[in-house]
Parts: C-alpha cells; structure tokens; sequence
C-alpha cells in the first residue's frame, strides 16, 4: 500500500536538541530510539509521577502538539514521538508493527502505566495498543480517531486521494497546500494554525510523502468492549463525517466512554484551540484516574 493511501485512510523547522545539563521542568529531551530496520525520534519533559504519551495524526509528525506541550509537561512526565517515517524518525525500509514500536519506547523509558492520547490513526493506534497491552494503560484520550475494521465513505477516500493528486507530478507545495487548506482539518477563521501545519510539513515533507512498511492490523471494532479504561473521545464539529461515524462506533464499543463535540475546531483541534484542549484533557485524565 503507497504512503498516499495510507495517509488517507489515516484520517482520518528543525530544532535542535537541548543539552541535558541544560534541561527545565518544561524542556524537551530529544533522543533517537533503535528499533528493528530503523529509528524513531522521541521527546519527554515533566517530572511527574504519572506518565502522558502524545501519538499524532496522520499528516504531520509530533510537532503538532507544540502549543499544548508546556501544559502537559507541568503536570506529567510527557512522551511525544515520531511515528516511522515523519519528522526526524527514520522512513521504515522493512515491514513493521506499530504497536511494537510504542511498546519499545515505553520499554525504553521505564514506564510502565501510561495515558495515551492518540489523534486519528495515532487514535486507531492507541486503541490497538490498548488491546494489545492492557496492563499499560490507565486511561485513553481518543481525538478525531478512527478505529481499525469499520470502514470509510466514497466521499473521505475520494477526498484524500484528490488531496494527493499533486504527487503525480511531484508537487510537494501543492499537496501541502491541499491538506493545509482542507475544509475538514481546521475550522474556518484558524489562520494561526494553518500557518504552523504548513511550516511543519514544509520542513518536513516527508510527513506527507514517505512510504509505509507498517503491517496491516486485525480489525479492532468489534473488540472495543475489552477496553475497561475510562475513555475521553474528543471531536471538532467541522471534522469530517465519518470521524464522526467512527467516535459514535467508539463510544458505542467501549463501556462508560464519554464523547464530546468541541465547537469551531477541525481534525487537528489542539492547534486550533490549545487552551481549551489541555485544560479538557488534563481535567478528565486527572478526575479519572485510579
């Protein structure tokens, strides 16, 4: 399967890496995990005694959740990485699993309990890794997420497949400039973040344009009711329709989640709204936790 499809079944500036000697509650340590046939980049910040981990979307990389980090951080021990192939992870020359991934960078890092907070395919993955690894999860943040085995619409297949149509010409610019400008990515009126999504993927095309190695993975909707952790699924009401079919199978599937609607923001709500999201997010992970 290209890259091109799985970016659109997935939706669904370089900085350097402080010194750790220089390192405050809030700043990130950047550091490369070896995994099998490649790498993958991480950053963790906090001191906490309970541990957060960032998955992102499928369009760009962990950079998405800049704006939300320092929130985080002052209250967890705080995980983001990038996924095989975006950002400063290496591509995935060999085929793969995803959950294995995650799995050995928590491994990694000695955590053993965790919240995931997982943003459309890094949602589907956070169910995956939920069910595969249950003992490791306390608590699960669904946002914009779709979940392996309930299946997309004429309109969002045809939709990403236009969205790409500027690769067959080797038009980087233009596919950017497509999926920045989605109707469905981010609400009318977000400019600010429109410009962030687009520098992003701007500095890392690969984002967008890498090829993909993972394994297909067992359907998990009808597996949904395994998951015995409370669950946040979080929505932007100008997201497109089927991730709204996909949070309401969710909510349907796992016992006593909650779904909420978050009013002007897109698929990439945390950009939009920042503030907002942290403060929803913290406060469920903090009033749910065991």
């Amino acid at each position: 399967m290209s890259r091109r499809v799985a970016c659109v079944l997935a939706l669904i500036l370089p900085v350097a890496i402080p010194a750790r000697a220089q390192q405050t509650p809030h700043t990130p340590l950047g550091d490369y995990l070896e995994v099998e046939g490649s790498k993958i980049y991480y950053e963790e910040c906090g001191a906490g005694p309970e541990a957060v981990l960032l998955i992102h979307d499928g369009i760009a990389h962990s950079a998405v959740w800049d704006d939300v980090w320092p929130a985080f951080c002052k209250k967890f021990r705080t995980v983001r990485y990038d996924r095989r192939g975006y950002g400063r992870s290496g591509p995935a020359d060999t085929f793969y699993t995803e959950t294995d991934d995650t799995l050995a960078l928590l491994r990694h890092l000695k955590i053993r309990r965790v919240f995931v907070v997982g943003s459309s395919h890094g949602g589907g993955l956070s169910i995956n890794f939920a069910l595969a690894h249950p003992e490791m999860v306390e608590e699960l943040v669904l946002v914009g997420a779709v979940v392996d085995g309930y299946g997309y619409s004429d309109h969002f297949l045809a939709r990403g497949i236009e969205n790409s149509k500027p690769m067959q010409k080797n038009d980087t610019a233009g596919l950017i400039s497509n999926w920045v400008n989605d109707r469905y990515v981010f609400a009318p009126g977000h400019d600010a973040a429109k410009k962030k999504l687009r520098d992003i993927l701007t500095a890392y095309p690969q984002d967008l344009t890498h090829e993909d190695y993972a394994r297909p993975t067992p359907p998990a909707v009808s597996r949904l009711h395994e998951i015995r952790v409370p669950t946040l699924i979080l929505t932007g009401d100008a997201d497109i329709p089927d991730v709204h079919a996909h949070a309401g199978v969710i909510e349907s599937g796992i016992p006593h989640s909650r779904r909420v609607v978050v009013r002007d923001t897109g698929h990439l709500m945390y950009m939009e709204k920042p503030e907002e999201f942290s403060r929803m997010v913290i406060q469920f992970l903090e009033q749910n936790r065991d």
